[in-house]
C-alpha cells in the first residue's frame, strides 16, 4: 500500500471524523502530503553512496480561509504529515539530519486552495554533540537545534567534526499548485561519489535523483519512483532499467517518450541521453565509481 494511501486512512480515524468535516476545504491533506514528498525529492542531496539527505523542517503556507479552518488541528495534522514524511523517506532510503517538523502558516497573498511549501535541513542538538557529522535518527518531539539565519541556510559545522553534507538549494521556494519551482539559483549537480562500481542517476530541472535499484519508474503518480508533476506525463509513464547497456521502456503512456530526439517505445541509454516525457526533459547519467 502506498504511503499517501496509508496517510489518508490514518486521517479517517482521527477525532471521530472531525478531520473529514474540516477537510472539505479547497486544500486537502493528501495534496499537502504529496507536496512534502516532492519537496524531499527536489531537495535530496547525495552525501555518499549509502546516504541521501533530505530536509526535515517544513513550513506549509496556506491562504487565510484554509489556515483558519485547519489551524485548530495544526498540531495533530503536523504530526500526521511528519509521520508520512518519515514513512516516505524510509521507502526512498532517505535520511535526515534531525527530527521532522511540519508547521502551518498563514500567507495573505494566497487564494483559497493554493499553498506553498518551504523546507530546510536542521541538525539536531544530539547530532551536533556527538561530533559524528552523520544524519541523526529523526524522532518526534525533539526540538531542532538553534540556527542563525532563516530557511535555506545550511546547518553550521560543529567544531572538529567532518563537514556536513551540503544543504539543498535554498529553501523558501514557492511550490504547490500554481507555483512552479524557479529555474535559477540551483547548484550544478555534483559528480556521483566513487564506489568502485557503475553509478546511475537522472537529472530533472537541475535536481539529481539517484537510481539505487535495477529499475526506476517515472510518472505523475505518487507511486512512481520519481514523480514528475507534469500534465503531459502519465501516472506510470516509463521505466529505466540499468545494466550493460541501460534501457528505457515506455509503459503505455498517453504521449510516449522521446529519446535523443527520436520518438520511441524502447531505446538504449548512454551517459547524457536526453529523455522527454510530456514537457519535461530528463537527463540520464552514468559513471564508473
Amino acid at each position: 500500500m502506498g504511503v499517501l494511501k496509508k496517510f489518508e486512512q490514518r486521517l479517517e480515524g482521527l477525532v471521530n471524523g472531525t478531520f473529514a468535516k474540516v477537510f472539505k476545504s479547497e486544500v486537502q491533506p493528501v495534496e499537502i502530503a504529496g507536496a512534502l514528498q516532492r519537496e524531499c525529492d527536489n531537495n535530496a542531496t547525495i552525501w555518499n553512496r549509502d546516504r541521501t539527505v533530505v530536509p526535515n523542517d517544513f513550513i506549509v503556507e496556506l491562504s487565510t480561509p484554509d489556515f483558519e479552518r485547519l489551524s485548530p488541528y495544526s498540531g495533530q495534522l503536523g504530526d500526521e504529515l511528519a509521520g508520512m514524511v518519515r514513512d516516505y523517506a524510509k521507502q526512498q532510503r532517505y535520511t535526515f539530519m534531525g527530527p521532522i517538523k511540519v508547521h502551518l502558516e498563514k500567507a495573505d497573498d494566497l487564494d483559497t486552495g493554493l499553498y506553498r511549501v518551504r523546507s530546510r535541513t536542521l541538525a539536531s542538538s544530539a547530532s551536533q554533540a556527538s561530533g559524528a557529522g552523520g544524519p541523526a535518527a529523526a524522532g518526534p518531539g525533539a526540538p531542532p537545534a538553534g540556527r542563525p539565519g532563516g530557511y535555506g541556510y545550511p546547518p553550521a559545522t560543529p567544531g572538529g567534526a567532518p563537514p556536513m553534507p551540503a544543504a539543498p538549494p535554498p529553501g523558501g521556494r514557492p511550490s504547490g499548485y500554481g507555483y512552479p519551482q524557479p529555474a535559477g539559483g540551483q547548484r550544478p549537480p555534483a559528480a556521483p561519489p566513487s564506489g568502485g562500481r557503475t553509478r546511475y542517476w537522472i537529472e530533472i530541472n537541475g535536481t539529481r535523483h539517484q537510481i539505487s535499484r535495477a529499475t526506476l519508474v517515472m510518472g505523475r503518480s505518487t507511486e512512481a519512483d520519481v514523480r514528475i508533476d507534469d500534465p503531459g506525463v502519465s501516472r506510470r509513464h516509463c521505466e529505466i532499467r540499468t545494466g550493460t547497456p541501460s534501457t528505457i521502456q515506455d509503459l503505455g503512456s498517453t504521449n510516449g517518450i522521446v529519446v535523443d530526439g527520436q520518438h520511441t517505445t524502447r531505446a538504449t541509454l548512454r551517459d547524457g541521453s536526453r529523455i522527454v516525457v510530456g514537457s519535461t526533459t530528463v537527463i540520464y547519467r552514468q559513471a564508473e565509481g
